[in-house]
């Protein structure tokens, strides 16, 4: 298969992306030990799910116009951003607020619908995302991919990216973990919250600067 190597080359530079910590490790995170595992999970799909609007948009063509329309660009940084620092600042503020944690069979699915739109909303709003896959794509993808390869691609993508963030949500899920966490509940909240503020306002900055 003459493909391989791109798909390989592809699937390779995307791994290393994702397992580098950012917003949706920190929300990913936070939905973890705060929630029930099956929110955590739900969460990590909707990453998945991002991860594949990203996909399809660069084999659509993300690069060529984001290059053709700076501004839109500039728009989505700051759109982000926005929200990126939103979240930061939702979560700070509720840092002291009691948390009683949902067990698997404590009827907590009712919001799982929520999470997995967290976490669909909190990879889409990051535009640098955009730019790894557009770039990696436009680097390793062949001239004229198959649309077996496509497929192809477009599913591993979505195991790297939810597979990924259900092996966070299930470790830090478990018992010793929440635990932690909800002894150091203020303390937790107040970084994730602080670093998720700073992420989005380091987006916005950078807009004014490019």
């Amino acid at each position: 298969m003459q493909e391989l190597p791109a798909l390989a080359g592809v699937l390779a530079a995307l791994t290393v992306g994702v397992v580098s910590p950012g917003p949706s490790f920190v929300m990913i995170a936070r939905t973890a030990v705060s929630s029930s595992r099956s929110n955590g999970l739900a969460a990590a799909l909707g990453m998945g799910c991002g991860g594949v609007l990203f996909a399809l948009a660069a084999l659509l063509g993300l690069q060529a116009v984001l290059l053709a329309v700076p501004s839109l660009y500039l728009l989505l940084k700051v759109a982000g951003g926005i929200y990126l620092a939103y979240l930061g600042f939702r979560i700070w503020r509720s840092a002291r607020q009691a948390l009683v944690v949902q067990g698997e069979s404590s009827g907590g699915g009712a919001s799982l619908p929520k999470s997995f739109v967290l976490g669909f909303v909190t990879q889409i709003s990051n535009p640098k995302t955009a730019i790894v896959y557009a770039s990696v794509f436009a680097a390793f993808l062949p001239p004229a991919p198959s649309l077996g390869f496509d497929f192809v691609l477009i599913s591993m993508v979505y195991l790297i990216e939810a597979g990924w963030y259900s092996i966070v949500a299930l470790a830090l899920s478990s018992e010793r973990p929440r635990r932690a966490y909800l002894r150091f509940k203020a303390s937790v909240d107040r970084v994730a919250g602080g670093v998720m503020m700073l992420l989005g306002l380091k987006l916005v900055l950078s807009s004014q600067r490019a």
